[in-house]
């Protein structure tokens, strides 16, 4: 069953920037893992949409878990992982493993593409959601259960 879809483009420009700018080094740490930016700067040429098209991916992650920033997610929680001759793959670390098991989150897909000024990732949660008994109850709005009880119809 399908759980949570994120999808988000990115401006290459954008990240070459963030890259590029005396902060660099330290943004690169705080958004990417190291298997992320070997990977990355493997790329040589294509290493700014490699770089570019794993942020959107993050961002997607992140709106396919349904916390954004929230709940104490960060970037590196989440890693694009490119094995040889296999489709890229998610996966979740820390925090969002957490929330995406307890959610019954289990299998993450994700689709990458750049194209010139545009890198576009959509990601895509499975699972079975979690069970009645687990599930947080919600507090009832007006009508059924309100506070202020109908009256009772006369026989």
């Amino acid at each position: 069953m399908i759980l949570g879809i994120g999808i988000d483009v990115c401006e290459v420009s954008r990240i070459a920037r963030a890259l590029s700018e005396p902060t660099g080094p330290r943004f690169r740490e705080r958004v990417f893992t190291a298997g992320e930016q070997a990977y990355c700067e493997a790329r040589r040429r294509g290493r700014i949409e490699s770089y570019a098209v794993r942020f959107a991916a993050k961002e997607a992650a992140m709106k396919a878990l349904g916390t954004g920033w929230a709940d104490g997610v960060g970037w590196r929680d989440f890693e694009v992982v490119r094995r040889p001759s296999r489709a890229p793959e998610l996966v979740l670390h820390g925090r969002a493993a957490a929330l995406a098991e307890s959610r019954g989150m289990t299998r993450w897909l994700v689709a990458l593409s750049h194209s010139g000024p545009t890198a576009i990732a959509w990601v895509l949660a499975e699972g079975e959601p979690p069970t009645a008994s687990r599930r947080v109850r919600r507090r009832r709005g007006a009508g059924a259960g309100s506070a202020t009880p109908r009256p009772r119809a006369r026989r």
